[in-house]
Parts: structure tokens; C-alpha cells; sequence
């Protein structure tokens, strides 16, 4: 455990995507079992890897696809609850996560953009708070797990809002304190070890509370709280390992 938090923060985030691509065959094959299946891909472990930059949460990132919880609840709300696999649909993705990406780059009825600042895998270099897209350009947008490190993250949801097409869906996730009622946030916190003592990651900026829906909702979109573990049963929960009462923020234009 104490390893896999140092790795996490003291190797860069573009070099530790690059090695994961060398390390993972071999995670995969060493933790092969029944017990724990990833959704995404099909495969099983007799456990997953730890994760957590500040506080390490066990049995949560899968060895094959490099999944935590929020990215197979996603999987799940899209494949159960939405024509994302199927229906024609131009999508923006930011921060691409890797259990996702050639996944989504082979859907033949996606016409599929990933963006990012600094990330190696990422196809447009953009800063999320001045994109170079048109309005109006995107019917699905994914930025999960990214405005938590924007300063100015009201500028950021402006512009996911602008590129959005009326009628189009973005889902939003954040690490979000449920039972903090308003988000914090101290600029002056800089030193990498404060911001993982107080923020949870030595790169995040603040923690949203309950109100980061009513935020989304004062830039314009329409915001469904989704909670999706409440529609599996408690034994998909713990096989998927995935944290109950998650809510994905599915917003519409």
C-alpha cells in the first residue's frame, strides 16, 4: 500500500500512463481469479489493486482495465441506460481515461474526440477553460474526475456548456464530500503535501460538496443526480466493487 502512494505521488501523471501501459499485462495475469469481475471487459480477479494518493482505498482499481469504482458505475449506466453503444453520436473526452479509450476509439458509430492539457494519450492539447471547438459541436461530453483541479472551474463549465449541443448529455464527476453541504476551496493552499492533506490529492484544488449540482445548474444545464447503485442489487455492488450511493451528474443542454 505504502509503495503504490508514493509511486502516485511522486511519479508524474503522463509518465505514470505511459508505464502502466508495460506494467499492466503482468498485474492482470499475477491476480487472475473468479471473484471480482471488471464489466468493462469481461475479465475476473481473486482481487483488485489498491488506490488513493492521500488515503489508500483497497480492492478498487482492476489490474486488466485499470477501472476504479466511478469508471465502472459509468460503464454501467451507459451500457444499461443509454444508446451510447449503439446510436450515432459526436463525443468529447476529456482527460481520457485508458479502461475507456480504445474502447470508445473502436465504436464504429462514434464520431470520437479526446482533449486534454498534458496527457500522452489525449488528441487535442486544449486548455478545458478556452477549447478550441465551435458551439454547439458535442452530443455527449465526458469530464470526469477533472474540474477538481481547475482554479477557475466556473470558466470550465462555461465552456463544456457552450460545446455542448442543445439537447446533448454531459456527465460530470467529481470526488464530492455528500455530506458537506458547500464546496472548499483556499487558493493559498500550494504546497503539494497540504493540498493531499486537505484536498485528498496533492493536485486538487478544492472539495465540492452538495451544492456542485446547483453551480452546474446556474451556468444552465439540467442536472439528474443520478444514483445508479440503487438500481443493482447489493451483490453486483460488491462483486463490481463499486462505493454505494456514488452520484453520477448527467446534465443536459
Amino acid at each position: 500500500m505504502k509503495l503504490f502512494k508514493t509511486i502516485l505521488n511522486t511519479i508524474p501523471r503522463p509518465i505514470l500512463i505511459k508505464v502502466s501501459y508495460l506494467v499492466r499485462p503482468l498485474m492482470a495475469l499475477y491476480l487472475k481469479g473468479s471473484e471480482f469481475p471488471d464489466p468493462i471487459d469481461g475479465k475476473s480477479f481473486r482481487k483488485f489493486l489498491p488506490y488513493g494518493y492521500e488515503t489508500q482505498r483497497l480492492n478498487v482499481l482492476s489490474p486488466s482495465t485499470l477501472s476504479l469504482e466511478r469508471h465502472r458505475l459509468l460503464w454501467l449506466y451507459l451500457k444499461n441506460e443509454t444508446d451510447f453503444f449503439t446510436a450515432d453520436k459526436k463525443v468529447l473526452h476529456f482527460a481520457p481515461e485508458q479502461c475507456f479509450l480504445k474502447r470508445f476509439k473502436s465504436l464504429k458509430n462514434l464520431d470520437y474526440t479526446t482533449t486534454d492539457l498534458e496527457s500522452p494519450i489525449a488528441d487535442v492539447k486544449a486548455d478545458i477553460c478556452n477549447l478550441p471547438f465551435e458551439d454547439n459541436s458535442y452530443d455527449i461530453i465526458f469530464c470526469n474526475h477533472v474540474l477538481e483541479h481547475i482554479p477557475d472551474d466556473t470558466k470550465a463549465m462555461q465552456e463544456l456548456y457552450r460545446v455542448l449541443k442543445k439537447g446533448g448529455m454531459a456527465i460530470l464527476q467529481i470526488p464530492q464530500e455528500m455530506d458537506r453541504e458547500t464546496t472548499f476551496e483556499d487558493n493559498s493552499i500550494t504546497d503539494k503535501r497540504e493540498r493531499a492533506k486537505i484536498f485528498g490529492q496533492y493536485d486538487h484544488v478544492r472539495i465540492y460538496g452538495r451544492d456542485y449540482f446547483d453551480k452546474l445548474r446556474l451556468i444552465g444545464f439540467k442536472v439528474d443526480e443520478v444514483d445508479y447503485t440503487k438500481t443493482l442489487t447489493r451483490e453486483e455492488i460488491r462483486k463490481y466493487c463499486l462505493t454505494e450511493g456514488e452520484i453520477l451528474p448527467v446534465c443536459y443542454k
